[in-house]
């Protein structure tokens, strides 16, 4: 794979991002990766504040790159992704966030994995969060990943069999995207304030399906903005419980069987937050203890239809 053609394509879906896309872009501006080797593709899914003002301005005083807008009426992220697959040119699909900044050899990284990695079928990496202004003190490792804090492993390695990355910081050959018909419809992710998510765990599990190998590299770096502002009860709620709701689609597509053993799965995990919660009531943590229990209640609630 030459850097010396379009080698990758950077599909960023953007919904009300007006304060932060331009980072986003900037930092895929900015890469080590020469400009002819990659594309940036931005999907605006019916974005109503001044993001396509500011995505559109960036593109005309950026010409030296190739930056391209799109618009998908349709809402969810799913329907935005394919769409902005779709579109692509290349043989690497590279999904990012539009609060997300990517470091300036995330593409070059990115190409050289899967140079020295070609039988690679899918490729995630780390995600660190960037809380402004700064941390909740509430926060703990096991509530981040809500706001896509995300570290698999010390070292490359082969994701575990119900393991995958996370939709903001992950790569896939765009044969590969083709043959398991793209991002699930069904888990759109976010509509308004309605969540169904989980459209990335299964993909990623479609593509182990077909004897697909993925792995995570934790030199590919994303940070991931986080409002901490924004981190209300009701927002918690919204992204737990669209896990839940994701899961509740997925498994009932397979069959009843798999949807019932997810609610044990859940319900075990609702008992392991409680020790959990214990663990941080011993260290002089107490404020940590409520936000573990409450997400595994609220996946349930979604998981649940409530």
């Amino acid at each position: 794979m030459s850097t010396n053609s379009l080698a990758i394509s950077i599909v960023i879906c953007t919904y009300n991002r007006d304060e932060y896309i331009q980072e986003a872009m900037e930092s895929l501006y900015n890469q080590t990766l020469a400009k002819e080797a990659f594309e940036v593709i931005i999907v605006n899914n019916n974005s109503s504040d001044n993001t396509e003002q500011v995505c559109t301005n960036f593109i005309a005083t950026h010409l030296d790159a190739q930056f391209y807008f799109f618009n998908e009426q349709q809402q969810g992220a799913s329907f935005a992704r394919n769409t902005g697959a779709k579109l692509s040119k290349s043989p690497l699909l590279c999904f990012m966030d539009d609060d997300a900044v990517a470091e300036k050899n995330y593409l070059q990284r990115i190409i050289h994995f899967f140079e020295s990695n070609p039988n690679t079928g899918g490729l995630g990496g780390k995600i660190i969060p960037r809380y402004l202004p700064s941390e909740p003190k509430w926060m703990s490792y096991f509530v981040s990943s809500l706001v896509g804090n995300f570290d698999y492993a010390q070292t490359v390695t082969e994701f575990s069999p119900n393991k995958y990355p996370l939709e903001s910081n992950m790569i896939i050959k765009k044969e590969d995207f083709i043959a398991v018909n793209g991002f699930n419809t069904a888990l759109p992710g976010v509509i308004g304030n309605f969540r169904i998510g989980g459209e990335g765990k299964e993909f990623f599990l479609k593509l182990k399906a077909i004897g697909k190998s993925i792995y995570y590299d934790p030199s590919i770096i994303v940070e991931h903005v986080v409002e901490t502002k924004k981190l209300t009860s009701e927002y918690l709620y919204r992204v737990a419980s669209g896990i839940g709701r994701g899961e509740r689609v997925r498994t009932k597509e397979i069959s009843n069987t798999t949807f019932n053993k997810k609610i044990i799965e859940y319900l075990f995990k609702l008992g392991a937050s409680f020790i959990l919660a214990a663990g941080y009531l011993l260290k002089g943590q107490p404020l940590k203890m409520k936000p573990i229990i409450q997400f595994r209640i609220d996946a349930l609630k979604g998981l649940l239809n409530y």
